[in-house]
């Protein structure tokens, strides 16, 4: 027999948060959280993006041991302000027994139909920023910071529970030393004097957080035309900044601005935190901030994490200038592999941007949906 118990306290929360350590023990391709920062995402005084939220979270036990967990998640921003009648669900992680994973998603099939929305899907989390979807290929690669791994069974769970592919997402990643340095040197030069553009470097956190706030705001501008996205406000934006900037070199940060001073292009690339991350096993102290201070700086694989571009710049070749100042950055790094965070299959757009780098399909992942009576 399965028991479901409701996520109520620290000691819970804390139990929630650890499971996944034990399901992935020994696993050469998990990379953990970090055990402090995934508690106080659940912590509505630290997570902004709770505000608009309602969150339940639950825990399966059989004998008496812990087997598997979920959260359900409403974001009442996507409900009632774009019309999106949706329930998420999201720390999706199981044994594989189908009487705990259909039992954890009866759960949100019960919230769905008692707030009466249309649909379920996940994995996902509280925004467009979280982690996203089921790996249903790659296995057997390393993970990244920002994204989830689990078990090949897990497909198997969602679609005997009747749930379908909803989103695609793929991973690529390409190698630092078939860029072509000469073309992309030459086309920069040409699209800021066509264009009168100009990039910005950074060489210090404080630099970049006095212009985060814009960045974001392009973000938002950058994708507001895709259906599922739902834009970042103030709250979440200081959020992301202690969340991720902070991490990030600072020479990673790429901004492209007008003859105005005005930013209508922004890249950013972390270094691979993957296996620094495994070495820390989720603790930060009292050495395994250690670990990230030095993938920070001396890292040799980069995680290409977001890239935003304004709508009225985006056929202007303005990728070029992007590309080329992150090649002056890394080029005297020893960097090697250079890889994307899971993208939209349909988002043909960005996927164009890669097309000259000759990218290498590593994983793939899927959001799934079920319709609710």
């Amino acid at each position: 027999m399965i028991d479901i118990i409701k996520v109520s306290n620290n000691s819970d929360l804390r139990e929630f948060v650890m499971f996944q350590f034990e399901l992935y023990k020994g696993s050469k391709y998990w990379v953990p959280p970090i055990i402090e920062h995934e508690i106080n995402s659940f912590n509505k005084d630290l997570n902004p993006n709770l505000k608009n939220a309602d969150v339940e979270l639950y825990l399966a036990s059989k004998n008496d041991k812990i087997v598997g967990t979920i959260g359900v998640i409403i974001n009442w921003y996507e409900v009632k302000e774009q019309k999106t009648s949706k329930i998420r669900f999201g720390w999706f992680d199981f044994i594989d027994d189908f009487e705990v994973s259909k039992v954890l998603l009866d759960k949100v099939v019960e919230s769905g139909n008692k707030n009466k929305l249309k649909y379920i899907e996940g994995p996902m989390g509280f925004s467009n920023l979280d982690k996203v979807g089921v790996l249903t290929s790659g296995f057997e690669i390393i993970g990244t910071m920002i994204t989830t791994y689990n078990h090949s069974y897990y497909v198997n769970h969602y679609e005997k529970y009747g749930l379908t592919s909803e989103k695609n997402f793929h991973e690529k990643t390409f190698m630092f030393k078939e860029i072509d340095t000469d073309y992309y040197e030459k086309m920069s030069r040409v699209v800021k004097t066509r264009n009168k553009l100009n990039e910005v470097h950074f060489t210090s956190t404080r630099e970049v957080m006095k212009r985060t706030n814009d960045m974001f705001d392009l973000f938002n501008k950058s994708y507001a035309k895709l259906s599922s996205f739902v834009k970042i406000n103030q709250e979440q934006k200081e959020f992301m900044k202690e969340k991720y900037i902070k991490f990030i070199n600072p020479e990673y940060i790429k901004f492209v601005e007008n003859e105005n001073k005005e930013i209508v292009a922004f890249a950013i690339i972390m270094p691979s935190f993957a296996k620094a991350l495994q070495k820390m096993n989720g603790k930060l102290f009292p050495f395994g901030f250690l670990n990230l201070l030095w993938a920070k700086k001396f890292n040799k694989d980069v995680t290409l994490y977001l890239i935003g571009i304004d709508p009225n710049y985006q056929k202007l070749g303005v990728t070029a200038i992007i590309f080329n100042s992150f090649i002056q950055t890394l080029k005297g790094k020893g960097i090697q592999i250079c890889r994307r965070t899971p993208e939209l299959t349909d988002n043909i757009s960005v996927d164009k941007i890669w097309k000259n780098f000759n990218p290498k399909l590593i994983k793939t992942r899927s959001t799934y949906k079920l319709d609710l009576n």
